[in-house]
């Protein structure tokens, strides 16, 4: 029964008292020697002693292991929470309370939270960078949409996530305004292109195929080269139009020149109205599309070439016009020429063909300035010309006037001519400072160009002179009427002689004689304005059989020293005093 419980252990409780016991009996019953039963003991107590040891081992390094990871946990927690740019964290145990366990069952939520905040802020720095790094390589042309940006882990603050942030809204602006460059660009390349008569998708295409707008939803290149490029070719289509815009306006000018010489009809000249019409204009004023186009500029350049042509078998006609340009400004100038000597000297030279039809043309044009020039040098000069010689006519007709008897009678237009007579006399008064001026005028103009100034080929200054001798004339007239006047005044004082005896009073042969103005026909077609004695003499007013002016004749009067009109009314028709105008 005994034998039965020891081969049984799981019988009853087994404990190592129970068991030694039970050895023992057994050693008994088979009668084992004592040495024997304490080297079987030995034995048990080493193979305990190696169990415990081993027991004791495993811990030991259970324990260590426990430990390490417990110290792992605590420095992962504190590099995510330097990394994460957490100072403080709510639910970090405390490093000496609880067992190793107990610690390693605190931290381990912490750390799962941790790396779960990490895992989001590295995909939020990995999608920043991802923008900074498309943005960038747009920007410099290098793009690579299958680069995966590289995230610091050790750094994945928010102070460095805004930073990135920062970034990134900068380079989101840098790229918007690069944006609107380009825009811009493609719009003025449009633009030109459309003046210009180009291409325009062909024009941008080679500047990058994002730029077409066919290419649909592509994004526009923003990169420096081709911005550069976008800049370069608008800087190209501009110096393009400048130069383009000069050709038309030069062929315009040219058009406008050639029609004026051969006066080419309006209805011809609407043909090129597109020439025409930007011939002053600036390079920014021209925007209409097709303006520039080279069809057209070569239009113009055909239309010039047969206009040319035309020109050069209408020379003779064209250098007749000019010759008649410059005859005319001779003639408004009153400078005596030989047209007649001038235009056989161009038929000679055209029919000679020693002269280019340019040539001949280009002197022409410049004798035409020359001759302007000298007449805006005598304007000055002519004009006050121009005014003495309408206060000599009015002083001729003042003279007419005060020999009229009948000008006091109530005739119609009577009230009018001697509101006439008042302001003739005014513009008569002013002869004399007038002449002086003229002298003075002229005489410092003939010292600057150093020759003579003449009227229709006569010296002014010597019609001024003759002037001043038929006003001295003139005054003498008056002084021997003054003479005579007071003679016959007392001879009418006298007693009345026989019947018959008494001399009639003999009219001086100078009182009907009157002296002319400056103003005559002469050369070109022209008044010869020169005054000559025997001139003004033959062109003295006629009277006619009823003792009337005759109307159809202009006489203009030389006496310089305006009369009074007292004088005027006595000396010449013993009447009174001409009363003053109403």
């Amino acid at each position: 029964m005994a034998v039965t419980e020891a081969q049984n252990p799981l019988i009853g409780e087994n404990t190592c008292g129970s068991l030694l016991k039970k050895l023992q009996e057994i050693w008994d019953e088979v009668g084992e020697s004592d040495e024997e039963r304490d080297k079987m003991l030995l034995q048990l107590e080493q193979e305990c002693l190696d169990v415990y040891k081993r027991k004791v081992e495993h811990a030991a390094k259970s324990r260590a292991q426990l430990l390490q990871a417990l110290s792992d946990a605590k420095i992962e927690l504190s590099t995510l929470l330097s990394a994460l740019g957490e100072k403080s964290f709510s639910g970090i145990p405390d490093d000496t309370s609880g067992t190793i366990k107990e610690q390693l069952a605190a931290i381990a939520p912490v750390l799962e939270q941790l790396w779960q905040q990490k895992e989001e802020r590295i995909k939020d720095f990995a999608d920043v960078q991802l923008q900074i790094q498309r943005i960038c390589g747009e920007i410099t042309g290098t793009s690579n949409v299958n680069d995966v940006p590289v995230v610091d882990e050790s750094d994945l603050t928010l102070k460095k996530f805004e930073e990135y942030q920062s970034e990134l809204q900068e380079l989101q602006k840098e790229k918007s305004d690069r944006l609107q460059k380009v825009f811009e660009f493609v719009s003025t390349v449009h633009d030109l292109c459309a003046v210009l008569g180009m291409d325009f998708f062909s024009t941008v295409t080679e500047v990058h195929p994002s730029l077409n707008d066919s290419t649909g939803g592509q994004s526009k290149s923003i990169s420096n080269d081709t911005l550069a490029r976008l800049a370069n070719t608008v800087l190209t289509l501009k110096e393009d139009k400048k130069q383009r815009l000069h050709k038309l306006q030069e062929l315009a000018s040219q058009l406008i020149d050639l029609w004026n010489l051969m006066d080419t009809p309006p209805e011809e000249r609407k043909l090129f109205d597109h020439v025409t019409c930007n011939i002053s204009a600036s390079v920014d004023e021209v925007t209409i599309p097709g303006a520039l186009a080279l069809d057209l500029i070569e239009q113009a350049e055909v239309e010039v070439e047969r206009l040319d042509q035309l020109k050069a078998s209408r020379m003779k006609e064209i250098a007749f016009k000019k010759q008649t340009e410059l005859e005319e400004i001779f003639a408004h100038a009153h400078i005596e020429i030989d047209p007649e000597a001038a235009r056989e000297k161009i038929m000679a030279l055209i029919d000679s063909g020693d002269i280019e039809p340019t040539e001949l043309l280009a002197d022409m044009d410049n004798q035409i300035a020359k001759a302007k020039e000298e007449a805006l040098s005598r304007k000055d000069i002519l004009d006050k010309v121009e005014k003495w010689m309408s206060a000599c006519e009015e002083e001729s007709w003042l003279e007419d006037y005060n020999r009229d008897e009948n000008r006091y009678n109530a005739s119609r237009g009577a009230h009018l001519n001697l509101k006439r007579a008042e302001k003739a006399r005014i513009l008569v008064n002013k002869i004399p400072a007038l002449v002086d001026t003229l002298v003075a005028k002229t005489r410092a103009w003939e010292e600057t160009h150093d020759m003579s100034f003449t009227y229709d080929g006569v010296p002014l200054l010597a019609m001024l002179d003759e002037y001043a001798m038929l006003r001295h004339e003139r005054e003498e007239e008056k002084r021997r009427m003054r003479d005579q006047k007071k003679f016959q005044e007392q001879q009418s004082a006298e007693p009345e002689a026989p019947f018959g005896s008494r001399p009639s009073p003999a009219r001086p042969v100078s009182a009907n004689k009157k002296v002319g103005g400056p103003r005559a026909n002469g050369a070109n077609g022209t008044p010869n304005r020169r005054l000559s004695l025997n001139a003004h003499q033959n062109g003295s007013r006629s009277i006619a059989k009823d003792g009337k002016r005759d109307s159809t004749r202009l006489v203009a009067p030389v006496n310089y020293v305006a009369i009074s009109k007292e004088d005027a009314a006595s000396h010449v028709s013993g009447t009174e005093p001409i009363p003053a105008s109403p």
